[in-house]
């Protein structure tokens, strides 16, 4: 075996420039980003929309409506839970400052790593440094809201123009092919498209699912607003493994603070136990399809880069852009290991059949 330094370090340099323009042009890419999965979600709605001769333009508008018009009633009624739940919240912080400062005062009396310590005072300056907190994190939320509006508008602008501009853009892409290879890179377009609806929509619709699954689960057993930590908990899941545990752990802590009886926190996550191995099984093959498959390694890896990059705009964009690239990837024979590397096949346990 040989190894090239000179495609090495062209490999590494291409990496670096590339984390470089994704860091320094976060603020055009990101709603472009965004725009761009938005448009693969609508596509077949715009689709049917032009046939049922709304015109290009109009189609676009009314889908395009029609999405924000539900997205603002899924806010609306996630706001009315939090508002809701807005009181309980506060006893909860009290009751888990009251954990902290007991775990840290018996701590400090039988290994003295503080000096005399008391619990008034401790948990005096725990509340003093949370009110600090919240006026900081305050000020944070005003400038996040106005960046959020910001792109939001931006987003829908580019939303409506790679619709109504979907077909001379595709044409556009075509001319960077080869002219003996013009029908396979039409081909690896539409592979691409066909990817990263798929992947959207089936995860949108496994969401759905796991929300519907976790809330019915939780008001069966009886605890406070199902629907809020049961659509919480199915949008984690979306990340591998961290996910599931994170979006288990918040409704299992709030039963075990919020209820006196044990069997509520056990109950609560023997539920989220046997959704998740229901979902890994049956759900997840059946509603994204295997073909669109990430692994785990490589999903976890790429939440891990969007988070660094673009931070929580990353974690949404890079996972389904990691499949989407496992789509080119399959068109080159030189990138083929690297889709291995990233898809579900490579490391499936089970033999193939011959």
């Amino acid at each position: 075996m040989q190894l090239s330094f000179q495609h090495l370090f062209f490999t590494l340099a291409f990496t670096f420039l590339l984390i470089a323009a994704l860091i320094l042009a976060k603020s055009i890419l990101i709603p472009l980003g965004l725009a761009l999965l938005l448009s693969f979600i609508l596509h077949p709605v715009h689709k049917k929309l032009r046939e049922k001769k709304f015109g290009n333009i109009g189609a676009a508008l009314t889908v395009l409506v029609l999405f924000f018009l539900i997205l603002i009633g899924i806010l609306a009624f996630f706001s009315a839970e939090i508002l809701s739940l807005s009181d309980q919240l506060t006893d909860f912080g009290d009751k888990l400052m009251n954990i902290f400062t007991d775990t840290v005062v018996f701590l400090n009396e039988n290994f003295s790593f503080l000096g005399n310590l008391e619990k008034d005072a401790l948990l005096e300056d725990g509340k003093t440094w949370l009110k600090d907190a919240g006026a900081g994190l305050l000020g944070k939320t005003f400038s996040s809201t106005a960046s959020f509006f910001t792109g939001m508008f931006t987003m829908i602008i580019y939303s409506f123009l790679f619709l109504i501009y979907k077909q001379g853009l595709v044409n556009a892409f075509v001319k960077f092919g080869p002219d003996d290879k013009k029908n396979q890179y039409l081909t690896m377009l539409k592979n691409i498209q066909q990817v990263g609806q798929k992947y959207l929509s089936g995860m949108l619709t496994l969401i759905l699912i796991l929300g519907l699954a976790n809330s019915a689960g939780l008001w069966i057993i009886g605890l406070d607003n199902p629907f809020l930590f049961g659509f919480l908990a199915a949008t984690l899941s979306i990340i591998p493994y961290i996910g599931t545990t994170i979006g288990a752990s918040i409704p299992v802590l709030y039963a075990f603070m919020s209820k006196d009886e044990l069997w509520v926190p056990l109950a609560v996550a023997a539920m989220f136990w046997l959704i998740q191995v229901i979902e890994s099984n049956f759900l997840s093959p059946k509603v994204v399809g295997n073909s669109v498959n990430v692994n785990a390694f490589a999903a976890i890896l790429s939440l891990i880069i969007g988070a660094s990059v673009w931070g929580v705009a990353g974690m949404v964009l890079f996972l389904p852009f990691a499949a989407m690239l496992k789509a080119i990837c399959e068109s080159y024979v030189p990138l083929q290991p690297l889709a291995m590397l990233i898809g579900q096949d490579a490391f499936n346990d089970k033999p193939k059949k011959t």
